[in-house]
């Protein structure tokens, strides 16, 4: 190891230590299980502003993003796309439920098919499930920036980033991530922009940036390196992506407001739009400066230790892993309040309704739960290095059936439990099927369209063959209230 590498990780656990400080000062105020896991329903615009872009800037963005860009030039940009089209309309779909004071999505999505016990059941396990996919797919990109800066192996880098997340996270829960992430999201969106500038600089300029063999005759938005259909099913899969992620659920179920919620979502849309393009130039510079990287996924890293004044590469690199640190921290909060609030609850029902926990024993089961839930992750995420294939397998095959439910039952009060057991099953079945074939899944790009379209039409044809000729007053009564 090199004396700047040891700086680098002498940098990174400096920055590790300020991140348990800031979750050590902030649980001071934690008396519950709801403070924990939702801060109080009190996270005000800014801070949900702040959090939901540190979120979206995070794995996918800087290491995803820009890997794609440097193998498929302006096709980096679909990421951001879809990104910000699914932000957007999350907060016209979904930011009115926060009226109804959920705590969970598996609580959100049960009630639009009358809080049926065995779909609650399977959505929490699915939802779980979800949570430790994406927090897995951070701990994966933090672990390659880690390696990449400090030249320690990727496990080694995984293990640390798992347990710094697990101890900062743990002590903080949902405070510690709005606030953290509010200060990482104004950190990596200049950072962002200075890679442009400076990898803009190096490779000679505009003219050199867009006049290369991997943009000439590509078409619009290198469509044509990857193919259309695959290209539209790329911005698609992380549409699906944001409005099923339940880490974007938990920001609504915990802001202050739905019109608070609603403006944040929109603004950090807006911004993640415009951000786009610029993975992508970063993307191509990086192949322009060197085309054989070993692997895609460094060309963020190579950019900023290669193209940046050395003092302002090692803090962008270091904003570059608090920002799926930020992700990561979302998502484990997100599969933590699943697993309190209806697995455990569901799995031990006889005894919490003789002695329900106090206030002090939530507190230490969420606790405990943090810390499970990440070394889960973290498995996974030993065992895969490819982050862009990671998340749209993961995508398909636990999203996309949730991203059915949820639109189906928010607009159509005809679906019912036996409807939407049949879009789980049907997204779930086709995504396997046709991440199995080759050919297929070479057509479609990854399994996200079909799934879709499979989970709906088998959740409306159930639904209409066991529909009752009388529905439920509580769920027509909820679903009013929504609309």
């Amino acid at each position: 190891m090199t004396s700047q590498q040891m700086t680098f990780l002498a940098a990174f656990f400096a920055y590790l230590l300020a991140m348990i400080a800031i979750s050590w000062f902030v649980s001071r105020w934690q008396k519950s299980g709801s403070d924990f896991l939702l801060a109080g329903r009190k996270v005000p615009l800014l801070l949900t502003l702040g959090t939901t872009v540190a979120t979206m800037v995070g794995t996918g963005s800087s290491m995803g993003a820009v890997g794609f860009a440097y193998q498929n030039a302006w096709a980096g940009a679909l990421y951001g796309i879809g990104g910000a089209v699914g932000i957007l309309l999350l907060a016209w779909v979904f930011a009115p439920v926060r009226k109804q004071q959920f705590a969970t999505m598996s609580e959100e999505l049960a009630s639009y098919v009358g809080n049926n016990a065995l779909v609650k059941k399977i959505l929490a396990v699915i939802i779980y499930a979800a949570s430790i996919g994406w927090l897995g797919a951070h701990l994966i990109g933090g672990g390659m920036y880690l390696a990449w800066l400090t030249g320690i192996d990727d496990t080694t880098a995984k293990l640390i980033i798992g347990i710094g997340l697990a101890i900062y996270v743990t002590l903080g829960g949902y405070s510690a991530v709005v606030w953290t992430d509010a200060i990482q999201a104004m950190i990596l969106f200049v950072g962002f922009l200075l890679m442009a500038y400076f990898a803009i600089d190096s490779v000679g300029g505009w003219q050199a940036v867009q006049n290369n063999q991997l943009i000439n005759g590509s078409g619009f938005l290198s469509y044509q390196n990857i193919g259309l259909i695959p290209a539209i099913s790329m911005s698609f899969a992380v549409l699906v992506g944001v409005m099923a992620t339940p880490s974007f659920r938990q920001r609504i179920y915990s802001g202050d407001n739905v019109s608070s919620i609603r403006k944040s979502f929109v603004m950090s849309g807006v911004l993640y739009l415009g951000f786009s393009l610029v993975p992508a130039i970063i993307g191509i510079c990086a192949y322009l400066i060197k085309g054989d990287l070993d692997n895609p996924a460094y060309a963020f890293p190579y950019i900023a230790l290669n193209t940046l004044p050395l003092l302002l590469g090692g803090i962008i690199l270091l904003a570059g892993i608090s920002a799926t640190l930020s992700s990561a921290s979302s998502d484990a909060i997100a599969g933590v309040s699943v697993f309190v609030s209806d697995i455990y609850a569901w799995l031990f029902k006889k005894s919490l309704s003789k002695r329900p926990l106090t206030d002090k024993q939530q507190l230490v089961l969420s606790r405990f739960a943090m810390v499970l839930t990440v070394t889960i992750a973290l498995l996974f995420a030993l065992l895969s290095n490819n982050i862009i294939t990671y998340i749209t397998k993961m995508i398909s095959l636990a999203l996309c059936g949730l991203f059915v439910m949820g639109l189906l039952g928010r607009f159509w009060r005809k679906l019912t439990w036996q409807g939407s057991i049949a879009i789980l099953v049907a997204s779930t079945l086709t995504a396997a099927l046709i991440g199995f074939n080759s050919k297929w899944l070479a057509f479609f790009g990854n399994p996200s369209i079909p799934a879709v379209i499979s989970g709906a039409f088998f959740g409306i044809v159930v639904s209409l063959v066991t529909q009752v000729k009388t529905p439920s007053k509580i769920v027509q009564k909820h679903k009013v209230e929504l609309m």
